[in-house]
């Protein structure tokens, strides 16, 4: 465990110091109001749009905050293990100070934070399972080469660089009653929770975490930090096995709650927070939102506002793609059929004609022969419709089996 000289590192004086580090390159990231989710809650909701921060998460600040306390020490270069936002800060913030940089990230690390980071000037080394895997890399490189190695979360500096963003909260949401911040190593929400309680002991701090990743819960009753086997998770950015020593003792400190949700409440957060407030956030970054929609954040001050932190932006087109398709098939308005027809000429055009009728758009259509229990003369075609919502999609059904085509089924 931390001495506690080396907690008390992480104090308000620090983390001003550790903002004042970061001017000039750290932008102040804008409050954005939410009547969704206020009105979905029954209480004033405000996001932290971290996602639009330089590099596209708030890991930028404890970088610049890190390679500040360095000073000369970094001059023969840093190295960094991370799933990606930290690889990218570090990269970032090495190239602002003209110094040499080494990443190390998960062999399965996103294509999208992995080019971002080569694009920064940094050499990548895609190696290991897990970002904890990756870190320990990273550690043996900078031991190797006499580099400085920069934790992601687990460091004094680092943890006070993202307690500004604490301090801009305080700022910018005067009633601001209670903070609700991404966990994965702890860094951010031990720094944020030190800089709001400080000065504000009675505004709650909230961490979310992914089921399929969440060993802060297991750490703080055993009291030490616990690993957990599985880290595969749509919220890849938070996906730590194991809390910080430093860490987990600052959250048992000053954090309020940790609360879990599941995945797809982390896709259909990211879908609402896409379609409602125009802005692209990844799964770590959505937790938030999705334990207010899912009701597993405790029951909310009685005045004042919550702020939930959208801790990072970093997300392939690819998987966004897929969230938002995911969501319209459940949500309806992607409608998927199996639907067993003769194998007669014109037959596929008269179930064509059948769904036209109804105003459905047909996204894509094929013929499967393989794989299913056919009559010999019959094929089945799978359809992809493009409907208004569940209304429509049970009219096209019904057009459809009205028609004669009494075997059509929905895919999920």
């Amino acid at each position: 465990m931390p001495t506690q000289a080396a907690i008390e590192e992480v104090n308000p004086q620090a983390i001003e110091r550790a903002r004042a580090a970061g001017f000039g390159v750290v932008r102040e990231t804008p409050v954005l109001s939410s009547g969704t989710l206020s009105a979905r809650s029954g209480t004033p909701i405000l996001l932290k749009a971290e996602n639009l921060q330089g590099t596209g998460s708030f890991k930028l600040r404890g970088a610049l905050a890190k390679l500040a306390a360095l000073g000369e020490q970094a001059a023969g270069g840093v190295v960094c293990g991370s799933a990606g936002n930290h690889a990218q800060a570090v990269a970032y913030a090495a190239r602002a100070r003209g110094v040499a940089c080494e990443v190390f990230m998960p062999e399965a690390a996103p294509i999208a934070k992995a080019d971002a980071v080569q694009a920064l000037g940094a050499t990548l080394h895609l190696s290991g399972r897990s970002v904890d895997e990756a870190v320990a890399l990273a550690q043996e490189r900078a031991r190797a080469r006499d580099m400085c190695f920069i934790h992601p979360f687990d460091d004094p500096d680092v943890i006070c660089g993202q307690g500004g963003v604490g301090l801009e909260l305080l700022e910018q949401i005067p009633d601001l009653a209670r903070v609700v911040v991404p966990v994965g190593g702890g860094g951010l929400i031990s720094g944020i929770a030190v800089a709001v309680r400080s000065q504000r002991p009675e505004v709650e701090v909230v961490g979310v975490q992914v089921q399929a990743c969440a060993p802060v819960a297991a750490s703080l009753h055993a009291g030490r930090p616990v690993a957990v086997d599985s880290a595969r998770t749509i919220a890849d950015g938070i996906a730590v096995k194991r809390p910080g020593e430093l860490t987990l003792a600052l959250i048992e400190r000053w954090v309020t709650d940790v609360v879990t949700v599941d995945e797809d409440q982390v896709a259909e957060a990211m879908v609402l927070l896409l379609e409602r407030s125009k802005l692209v956030v990844e799964g770590a970054g959505a937790v938030g939102v999705a334990a207010l929609l899912a009701e597993r954040l405790p029951a909310p001050p009685r005045t004042g506002v919550t702020a939930l932190v959208l801790s990072g932006g970093n997300v392939g087109a690819g998987m966004l793609a897929e969230v938002a398709r995911r969501h319209e098939t459940q949500a309806r308005r992607r409608l998927a059929l199996l639907v067993r027809i003769p194998d007669l000429p014109g037959r596929l055009a008269e179930l064509l004609a059948a769904i036209g009728t109804t105003g459905a758009n047909l996204l894509d259509v094929q013929h499967i022969r393989e794989g299913l229990d056919l009559h010999i003369q019959e094929t089945a075609v799978q359809l992809v419709l493009e409907t208004r919502g569940p209304d429509h999609a049970a009219a096209v059904r019904a057009a459809i089996e009205a028609a004669g085509y009494h075997e059509a089924t929905e895919i999920r």
